[in-house]
């Protein structure tokens, strides 16, 4: 049985609804078409501090800052292996 957002009290909802807000703040959203880029899509940065997506790029007349590429968020956190044997002869 699926609860309806009549049932569920609000305090509740307006958690809920602050914490969807507040993830979805810090992500990068197309400038044109509001748009959350894909990870291992790229994005371009203008001089005004737009972000536009591979999607609306060819919209836009003026030619990037910058451009990068959108990352999961386990990017940065992962581990690597080294060796750290010394080599004996």
């Amino acid at each position: 049985m699926r609860a309806s957002v009549h049932d569920i009290p609000d305090l509740e909802l307006a958690l809920l609804r602050r914490g969807v807000d507040e993830r979805v703040a810090d992500r990068e959203r197309c400038a044109h078409c509001r748009r959350t880029p894909l990870i291992g899509e790229r994005i371009y940065i203008y001089e005004s501090g737009a972000i536009l997506c591979e999607l609306c790029r060819a919209r836009h007349k003026q030619e990037p800052v910058r451009s990068a590429l959108v990352h999961g968020p386990e990017f940065g956190h992962t581990m690597r292996a080294t060796d750290r044997r010394t080599a004996y002869a």
